[in-house]
């Protein structure tokens, strides 16, 4: 079998690459020329009176930058089975849902055989890239990778996560093979329906192929930690299962457990070896290299609202790099890490000029209009043109803009990137943060990466006590008068009040923005508060979720949460143990 099967031919990808981007603004033309013809005759374009223009000048003129509230009835009308083309020529047959933690609600997104194949030209760019700097041979890898069932919705069309209309797809496992990146888990295990059952069961799997795993990868490094938080818990009951080869009464799922019992065999001597690996770790540290000698790297999305988790991982996994898998969201792909040896807070995405077309909002101040009147000057604010793929500029800030093979048309992404440079013609963007998700009472601003820098500020000040803020989120406070900020913890162990108190302050000086300091200053914004939680709180989280329909591999912690999202607001201000208020002002 293994013979026979099919390689990527690593050599003739970066080659077509390296072609592609030297005429990307042409292969952008030719690219939107393709979604334009193929999806002409849809309802949506239609009303755009674009008469079968397809060149980039009559797009813009003709149809709107619009969000996803935007095209709701329409996807809706796709959802509810309407027979005529309505954004796209071919039907939609599978509907993406998005995570949902950034709203507090899924969203519909339309999925295609298009956008599954962009899919996997996005995965197998970057991995000809990584294999070039990281090969592996023919072995295996541990996915923590989870599969959400897919539902039917009222027309009858498939629908599930992203990541599981992925997982779900033939094409997927075909193209982990050739990628020799195959999962070392069962099936069952990835579709199984309990999240903590299959996760259990690929700790499990990692470890009867322990010197077969070549990497280890899942869709978040949230996703990576979360699995080895679990292992430090159940690792003499995974010890128990391997030396007597039988599978935990924990695992409840008949087909889960009878896939594993064909790989679970007595080892008394692979046990023993673990149990003396976890035992001579000091506080875990290099866990990941101990229980598997083989492994090249670690890979996952590393950027934006993951880096918070980078400490942790580098922790389990010492010298074994780290490497930010690609750049997208549940609407569409946008670039592909093609330098993989980048540490992940430095990661860039170069991005693929033919898997859509692309478009970018400069995000300088508003550009202001003078406007004469009766001698006086007034100022009217709007908001700077969109400039194509080739046309972005080093070191400035766009709000991303994408048209997709799946019927999304000038569809604002809501994510703002950084160009750092340019891969021949095309740039290389760093994700800054999402656009919506801003803490925010009167004139300050503070993104998620903001947040983040505060947290890790404030936080260095447990480190000393050898502690650390597991997860935590935030919340504008506007019932007070004035609003202020509140930002929730969970942290590993007990601190004092003491220091608490002066993490608090912390977090209130490191907000930096101008808005923010002068707005604290003259008590325009109140004293910043501190809310501890409970430990596990941020885990009923993730539980309530996924009893949404979401899936461990396709959640993110929301760092903002705003008033849609009662929900969750509601599990963290019940789970607060102790709260503190700033006196940094």
């Amino acid at each position: 079998m293994l013979e026979k099967m099919e390689i990527l031919d690593v050599e003739k990808l970066v080659g077509d690459f390296e072609v592609m981007t030297k005429d990307a603004e042409n292969v952008q033309r030719q690219t939107l020329k393709m979604i334009l013809e193929e999806n002409g005759c849809a309802e949506y374009l239609q009303n755009m009176g674009l008469n079968g223009r397809t060149d980039p000048e009559s797009f813009k003129a003709c149809v709107p930058l619009v969000t996803h509230k935007d095209l709701e009835s329409y996807i809706q009308r796709v959802a509810d089975g309407a027979f005529s083309p309505i954004l796209t020529r071919k039907p939609i047959t599978t509907i993406s849902l998005s995570s949902g933690t950034t709203q507090g609600k899924p969203k519909f997104v339309p999925f295609n055989d298009e956008l599954m194949e962009t899919t996997l030209q996005i995965y197998r760019t970057s991995f000809a890239f990584r294999n070039r700097e990281f090969p592996i041979e023919n072995g295996k890898a541990l996915q923590f990778i989870y599969s959400s069932k897919q539902s039917k919705t009222k027309g009858g069309l498939f629908a599930g996560t992203a990541t599981t209309n992925v997982f779900r797809n033939s094409q997927f496992k075909k193209a982990m093979t050739a990628m020799q990146s195959e999962c070392c888990s069962p099936d069952e295990v990835i579709f199984g329906p309990d999240f903590h059952q299959s996760l259990y069961c690929h700790l499990l799997c990692g470890l009867i192929f322990h010197e077969e795993i070549q990497l280890i990868s899942s869709s978040f490094a949230h996703s990576i930690v979360l699995a080895f938080r679990t292992f430090e818990k159940v690792w003499e009951e995974l010890c128990d299962d391997i030396r007597e080869g039988v599978l935990s009464s924990r695992i409840t799922l008949p087909s889960v457990r009878s896939a594993m019992a064909k790989l679970l065999k007595p080892n008394p001597e692979l046990a023993d070896l673990i149990e003396n690996k976890c035992s001579r770790l000091s506080h875990w540290y290099g866990l990941i290299p101990e229980l598997f000698p083989n492994v090249k790297y670690i890979y996952g999305i590393m950027t934006g609202s993951m880096e918070p988790y980078l400490k942790k991982l580098r922790h389990y996994a010492a010298d074994v790099p780290l490497i930010s898998a690609d750049y997208g969201s549940s609407e569409g792909w946008i670039g592909a890490n093609i330098n993989p040896s980048l540490p992940p807070e430095s990661t860039t995405y170069a991005v693929l000029p033919n898997i859509g077309y692309f478009e970018f909002i400069p995000l300088k101040e508003n550009v202001e209009e003078h406007m004469q009147e009766n001698g006086n000057v007034s100022f009217l604010s709007t908001e700077p043109k969109p400039v194509g793929l080739t046309e972005v500029k080093v070191g400035e800030e766009y709000e991303v803009i994408i048209t997709s093979f799946a019927g999304l048309y000038r569809y604002r992404l809501g994510d703002v990137v950084k160009v750092m440079g340019f891969h021949n013609s095309t740039p290389e963007l760093k994700f800054v943060c999402r656009r919506n998700l801003m803490l925010t009472i009167n004139i300050d601003k503070n993104t998620e990466k903001d947040l983040q820098l505060a947290v890790e500020e404030a936080a260095k000040l447990i480190a000393e006590e050898k502690l650390e803020v597991i997860d935590f989120s935030s919340n504008v406070d506007v019932s007070t008068d004035p609003g202020h900020y509140v930002i929730f913890w969970e942290i590993s162990g007990e601190v004092s009040d003491e220091v608490l108190k002066e993490c608090c302050n912390c977090l209130d000086r490191s907000f930096v923005d101008a808005g923010y300091v002068s707005s604290r200053k003259v008590n325009a914004i109140g004293p910043l508060e501190l809310r501890v939680v409970w430990k596990g709180t941020f885990h009923k989280i993730l539980d309530h979720y996924l009893g949404l329909g979401a899936v461990v591999s396709q959640f993110k912690t929301p760092r903002c949460v705003g008033p849609t999202n009662n929900k969750v607001l509601q599990i963290l201000c019940d789970n607060v143990v102790k709260n503190y208020f700033s006196t940094a002002f």
